[in-house]
């Protein structure tokens, strides 16, 4: 799916993809975040995703030229999850709609694990 902003210029569209890698990429640089979170439907169990894969922790949908993001993360071991959540969502939503130039409506947050810090 592509999300299109447009200039006085012309048509930018924008592959939600490259929003969901971005977002993943802010997301796991907010404190108390260890990674990404991906489901493995086979077996059911929470794997945490390596830099490269960041964006299948992240689900963008675009709906009335408006972005809704969902995360699902693991967190850090004795940390405020709640805390870390509120963090993550008023970043993501700053940033991803400097970066995109499209209205974020709503950042959910899943969050699929706890992880000790190394």
């Amino acid at each position: 799916m592509k999300a299109n902003v447009s200039t006085e210029k012309g048509e930018i569209m924008i592959d939600t993809d490259v929003i969901a890698k971005y977002a993943g990429t802010v997301a796991v640089e907010c404190f108390g975040v260890v990674g990404m979170a991906a489901m493995s439907m086979k077996e059911g169990l929470n794997q945490l995703l390596k830099k490269e894969n960041l964006s299948q922790g992240v689900v963008v949908q675009l709906e009335d030229n408006k972005l809704l993001l969902d995360f699902h993360i693991i967190v850090a071991y004795g940390v405020s999850i709640s805390a870390v959540c509120e963090n993550l969502i008023e970043n993501v939503h700053y940033r991803v709609e400097t970066f995109t130039g499209i209205p974020v409506e709503k950042v959910n947050v899943f969050v699929e694990g706890v992880r000790l810090i190394d």
